[in-house]
Order: C-alpha cells, then structure tokens, then sequence
C-alpha cells in the first residue's frame, strides 16, 4: 500500500489552502465539517488575510506552517494552486487535494496546466483536481466541502466507493445515509492527473474495513493498471460493483469487418467487467442496492428462495420477480412445512406453499421468529425473503424484532422487500444487516449479485501464452487491406486451416487449377476494396465446375453495375458442408484489444450471439478461456450435442480460436482489423477450416 495514499486516507494533520472564514462557503466548509465530525488531528488554515479560522490559528503561507502537514486541500485559484502545490512538494507533504477547477476539463489549455500541475508536485501524490474530495467515514475524516457533510451523523458500514463524479459521490452519500446503508471510504478522483480508480482500489483491498467497493465510472483512463487491480479485489474476494455511464451505442462508427458492428465501446467494457468479476449495475437504483445485498458479507449457495410475507399480492410480485432472473420458489419440504402449520392453527393462513403467507392475524412476533427460524433452518432453501406490508408503517420494529434474533442463528442470506413507502423500517432492517429494496425486481438483482460474488474466486484465471512471429513470416509485405486470398495465408501461417482455393484471373481465367476443388465449387471475387462481397453480387455458392466461365462474366458484370468495381481476379473455393457456422474477429478500443467470437455467416450482425475477451499485452488467450467464452454463447448447446444431434470438433475449433488470438497478440499495433467469418466447425474430428476472412494493417 502506497505511504501517501494511507495519509491521505488516515491523516494526522491536514492544511487547508485558501481557506475562509465563512462556514457557508465553500473554502469554509473543509474545517467547518472536519471540527462538526469531531477530527481528532490537527487543522492548519492558510490565509494571508485572516490570523484565526474557526478558533484555529490562521497561517499565511503555505512555508509559515510550524509541520510538514500530512494532506492539504486546495481551494485557491487555478495559477495559485500550481504555486501552492510547489511549496506543499518542497516541504514534503505526502499528498494534496485539489479541489480547484480549470484544468484538463477545460481543454487544451487546461490540460497543459495540468501538466504543470504534476511537474510542481514532484514526488508528492495528487487527488483531483477538479475533484470535491474524500471522506473517510470509517475514522470520521470529511476532506470536502460537499454540502452532503451537512448531515450530523453517517451510518458505518463496510462499503467504499470511488467516484469520477463529486456530485455523485455526495448523491450516494446522502441516499446511503437515508436507507442505513454504512459506508467506509468515499473518494471523488475527478480528473485523476495523478491518483486514480486503480490506486484506491489498490488501497481498499487491503482496508479492513471495507467490504465492497462501488465505483462509479465515467471513462477507464488507465485500462491495463485498473484491469490489475480489479484482478487482485477479485482473488481477494472483495466483490467490485460498477455503474458506468456512457451506455449509447450512438456515433460510434463502425468498423469495415462485421466484429466492428458487434463490438463496441459498451460491450468492451462488459467484457472487461465480466472477466475481472466486477458486477455491473444497470440501473443507478442497483448502484446501492447491490452494495447493500453484498455488504451483509454473506454467502448465496443456491438458487432456492422461500418468501414470508402478510401480503399475498407482495409475495406474487417478489416471486414472478425471481422466477424471471432464474430463481426457484418450492413448496416447503415435509418437516418444515408441520413446523409452520404448529405456529398457527386453523386455515386463515397458508404455510405450506410458498409465498408462506401469515396473513395480517398472524403479524406477532412470536410467530415471526417461529416462522423465519423454520425456513433458515429449511434444507429447501438456500436465502430467506422477508416482506414487510402496510403494518411497517405503523409498527416499523414488528420485523426487525421477529428477525433479530433468528439472524445469529443461520448465515443464509437475508433480504427484505418493503411494500409501501415505509423508509424507516426499511432503513432499521438494513442496520440490521438485513437489505431493504423498495422495488421486488430489487430483490432479484440483489440475490443474483450475492450469486455471482460467492464465485469470486473461481472462474478461469488469464493464463495465455506470449505470442511470437512465425518464422519465416514476411512482415513487410503486409499493409493496407488484404485481400481473402492473402487474409488466408496468413491466418495459415499461425496454424488456422482454411478451405482449398485457387486464384484465377478475370482477363485469362485458367480453369484446369479447379480440379480438385469438388464437383461444385464457391465463387468469390477477389479485391482488397470490397470486403463485403455479398452485398455487390460477389459470391455465387454450388457453382457446378462447367458453369464457372459464364458466372464469371455475370458476376463481373453485376460487380460493377453496384460497386463501380471492375475485377480482375476471382477465387475459387470447395464448397464446404457438414458444418456449423462460426466468426472470430479483432476489436481494438482505448480499453485495449478484444478477440470476439460467435455465430457466423451473412446471420452474425442479426443473432449478435457473441462473446468477448479483452487480451493481455503480448499475450494470447488461453485454452480454457476460450473454451468458457464458448460456454457463454446461447449456440453452446449446438456446438455440443444438442437434444441427441451430433457433436462438432470443439478443441479444433478452440484451438483455431486461441491461434488467432495469438496472432491478433503478436502483430499488436500493426493489424488494425480482422476477422475470420466463416469459420466452418465440423463434427468431432473433422477439424475446422476457414472459409472468408479479412486483415486490415497500417
């Protein structure tokens, strides 16, 4: 762990630059808030105008300090805060906060000031600027004058959360506050000219007292550095949730291969959440929510629920809920089913089935715990959802008496639905370590993110081979836009079989280079300017060998009139059958580079049945992640048998796909786009051969 982020996150002392003697401004309200929530180290004001600051004595320089303090927040304008930064960097402070604006947010201009920014600090480690600050919830330290610090007290808890957004972060601060979600660590890193996302995810995993941690993120702008430090949560088994912004596919120009259009910024980004384990909230009402679920630091086994509610309406939208996101509600077993009926006598209730419904004559609290003792205990379920009706309202302790008890004695998950707006005893279940949603598709959100952060640990680990040039392999002769012919001799030269071919040309077509090729053979043209031939009349399929001068001419013909095109070269190609249709292709992004893979053929953009996986640099993908992205895709079950049906050559078709990633690692920079599609998968020991492909370099 970094000494200065410690500091800056547990400081001893702290300067504030610029400070002001009104509480209700902003340069006032740092003290006024450090002094409200009762900071126990020292406060040295630097003003040259003043000599006393909230009966704390007032300096008027930054050199005037009587110690070298351990943080100091920088609220002075944009060229004075470049000079306090210099005398904060000779003094050897640790870390400052910069809370002034007008820098890479503003342009060009700002950002060669921020440039200057980092220069004059030196060795010293820079939050923001342009940032609303930090609170550390845990050691109650406010460095912020974010008007949310108003509150007189915070709930603690076990959840820290990273912001690119002030506004955001006093949002969340002020929402957690409401519901009685505790908090731990808040941390606004603005521009991140310095410290950012990855450095404080860094530190949290290490922070005892953080649990989970949410970040809200605008842009990745270090990808490689955030990547490993999300790996490390995840080996750490700290649960990451995530809500990005930036969702639109709007004005993203797609790429010339079909891998561009499937791709896409948003989708880089799943798939650098989904194989670094972050949860991804879709919703800013999950942003919170899940947080809750995984604070309550307990374990989801299983998919089986059991629902006690007083209102069956409640129940059945809890329970249609579940059984949307794959959750299964049973009856209670045998036993426990008699322990639920022994609590209540008669048929004005029904505790057999599930909903368990008590009805409102069944709300006392004796019958509560009975009932909520009964079903932790239950075999059949593996989490426990309580409803709270209208009776929250007037008596909000009735649940939370009933659950207190019974919690010590189980660690299955335990969630609440509150179904009027009852807030209060919504905040008091989630003090008790019990989260409450105001929404029942909340619960569902809730237990599935509680389901996918008991696998942290697991899954398949980045273990791929540094990929290498073949021998042999003329570099040179590769740039601008290959044409199929060429895009596949060089997937041949790294391993990737393809379909028998000839070239011919248009002016002297040598028709005896066809023998061999089958009865019936593909007819493509042959040009690096259109890469999608369909779409110009560019490809004739089962072209009987006899027939092949007449198409040529046609197909000529037809070229020109939709492209303009006149072509000169045609490629002749086995008619491949028997096999299934798949695509692999290159996307390259700020996030990195991502291999895609899915179904393919002239259908791909239409099923968008794909699966990504950002690569390591230099390194290809493994066997066995791509074997999981294989899994991941809903063709899986086609690919592997489907209801009796034959199964296709799954490790060829694995091996060709790890070949290819190989390739995309060792060409880096120079390849700017490629793609296999088709990719023809045969059944179990029959291989693969690729049928079209495209290779774009610089």
């Amino acid at each position: 762990m970094s000494n200065a982020i410690l500091k800056l996150m547990e400081p001893g002392s702290i300067a504030v630059i610029g400070a002001s003697t009104d509480p209700k401004k902003t340069a006032g309200r740092p003290i006024a808030y450090l002094q409200k929530h009762h900071f126990k180290g020292k406060i040295y004001p630097v003003n040259p105008r003043v000599e006393e600051i909230a009966g704390l004595k007032c300096y008027p320089d930054i050199e005037s300090l009587p110690e070298t303090p351990d943080v100091a927040i920088i609220m002075v304008g944009t060229d004075k805060a470049l000079s306090a930064v210099q005398a904060l960097a000779k003094l050897g402070t640790p870390a400052a906060i910069v809370l002034t604006s007008g820098f890479a947010e503003h342009g060009p201009e700002g950002l060669q000031k921020q440039e200057e920014l980092i220069a004059a600090a030196g060795k010293m480690r820079i939050l923001g600027p342009n940032t609303i600050g930090m609170v550390n919830v845990t050691d109650d330290i406010p460095l912020s004058p974010s008007s949310a610090l108003e509150m007189d007290e915070f709930p603690k808890g076990g959840v820290s959360v990273i912001s690119q957004s002030g506004g955001i972060l006093g949002s969340l601060l002020s929402r957690a506050a409401a519901s009685g979600l505790g908090l731990s660590k808040l941390v606004s890193t603005s521009n991140e000219a310095d410290l950012g996302m990855a450095d404080f995810v860094d530190y949290l995993i290490e922070d005892m007292s953080t649990k989970v941690i949410v970040l809200y993120i605008e842009s990745i702008r270090h990808p490689e550095k955030f990547r490993a430090a999300a790996l490390r949560a995840k080996q750490a088994g700290k649960p990451i949730v995530v809500y990005k912004v930036g969702k639109s596919e709007a004005g993203i120009k797609a790429a010339i291969s079909h891998t561009g259009a499937l791709a896409g910024t948003d989708k880089m980004y799943d798939a650098l959440f989904q194989q670094t384990g972050i949860i991804r909230a879709n919703k800013f009402s999950d942003f919170l929510d899940i947080p809750a679920a995984l604070s309550s630091g307990r374990v989801l086994k299983g998919k089986r629920v059991a629902i006690l509610t007083s209102t069956g309406g409640a129940g059945t939208l809890v329970a249609d809920s579940l059984g949307e996101w794959g959750f299964e509600t049973p009856a209670p077993d045998e036993i426990t089913a008699a322990r639920l009926r022994a609590l209540q006598p008669g048929d004005q209730a029904v505790l057999d089935r599930n909903p368990i419904d008590v009805t409102l004559a069944g709300l006392q609290p004796d019958l509560l715990r009975g009932a909520i003792s009964a079903l932790l205990d239950s075999p059949t379920y593996d989490a426990l959802i309580l409803i709270l009706g209208s009776s929250s309202l007037s008596m909000p302790d009735l649940m939370a008496d009933a659950v207190r008890n019974c919690m010590k004695s189980s660690d299955k998950p335990v969630i609440a639905y509150v179904s009027p707006h009852a807030p209060i005893a919504g905040a008091l279940m989630t003090k008790l370590g019990v989260p409450a949603f105001s929404q029942p598709e909340s619960c569902s959100v809730a237990l599935s993110s509680m389901l996918h952060a008991s696998g942290l640990r697991g899954g398949i680990t980045e273990t791929g081979s540094v990929a290498n040039i073949p021998a042999g392999l003329d570099l040179a002769s590769l740039h601008g836009s290959l044409n199929e012919f060429q895009a596949k001799n060089l997937f041949s030269a790294f391993g990737i079989p393809g379909v028998r071919e000839v070239v011919i040309e248009a002016a002297n077509p040598n028709l005896e280079s066809t023998n061999g090729l089958g009865d019936k053979c593909v007819v493509k043209i042959l040009s690096s300017a259109i890469t999608h031939k369909t779409e110009v009349g560019g490809v004739a399929l089962n072209v009987a060998i006899a027939d092949i001068p007449s198409k040529l001419i046609a197909m000529a013909i037809e070229v020109k009139q939709k492209s303009g095109s006149t072509v000169e070269e045609f490629l002749i190609q086995e008619m491949a059958s028997g096999g299934m249709e798949f695509m692999v292709g290159m996307h390259r992004d700020p996030l990195g580079i991502a291999i895609l893979v899915g179904m393919g053929g002239i259908t791909a953009e239409l099923f968008k049945d794909t699966n990504m996986r950002l690569l390591s640099p230099g390194k290809a993908l493994s066997e066995a992640e791509v074997l999981e992205m294989l899994k991941d895709l809903k063709t899986w079950p086609l690919l592997n048998g489907y209801r009796g049906g034959a199964q296709y050559d799954i490790n060829a078709l694995v091996k060709a796909i790890v070949q290819f990633s190989k390739m995309v690692a060792a060409l880096d920079n120079r390849l700017v786009e490629c793609e296999i599609n088709p990719i023809f998968v045969f059944p179990a020991g029959h291989g693969v051969k690729a049928a079209d492909g495209i290779a774009v370099f610089n």
